[in-house]
């Protein structure tokens, strides 16, 4: 399967060093694409940068993967950021008193996470595990909203 197939914008690509280089030659439109690959940036924000349109971009990355000039990153995984805990924390402090931070902790060791680099996909997962500690319905019921509107907040 093409890796290039179907919607493209979110994948991110890098660079990479070729000790063997041979002859090519570089348009200015690939030239200003590989530049701009670094690794961390999607291909929306590059066409962006670029002023050029996605179905440009779908070119010119597949010449340069064709050159193996660039390569996918594979397994970019955002992380929750640490206002997150904050506020995940005061809520469910309100919800269930001092313990909450205890009740964080386990459940984010229980998922396999370090606290410190726990992934943003799972954020929905984390608020729903923690508020099954919540025993009152209407503050379960807050807690979830609030988290929500958080997650979305934060784009997790």
């Amino acid at each position: 399967m093409d890796i290039l197939s179907g919607e493209i914008s979110s994948m991110i690509f890098e660079r990479v060093v070729k000790h063997d280089i041979g002859d090519f030659s570089l348009d200015s439109q690939m030239l200003s694409v590989v530049t701009e690959l670094d690794g961390k940036k999607n291909l929306a924000i590059i066409a962006n940068k670029t002023g050029l349109s996605m179905g440009v971009i779908r070119e010119v990355v597949s010449r340069l993967l064709k050159l193996e000039l660039i390569e996918p990153v594979e397994d970019v995984v955002s992380e929750v950021d640490e206002s997150f805990f904050s506020y995940l924390k005061e809520q469910l402090s309100i919800a269930v008193g001092p313990i909450a931070e205890i009740i964080i902790e386990e459940e984010i060791t229980d998922l396999g996470y370090d606290p410190l680099k726990f992934p943003s996909k799972r954020a929905a997962e984390l608020v729903d595990l923690v508020s099954r500690e919540i025993q009152r319905e209407d503050k379960k019921t807050t807690f979830k909203q609030n988290m929500i509107k958080k997650i979305k907040e934060k784009g997790y």
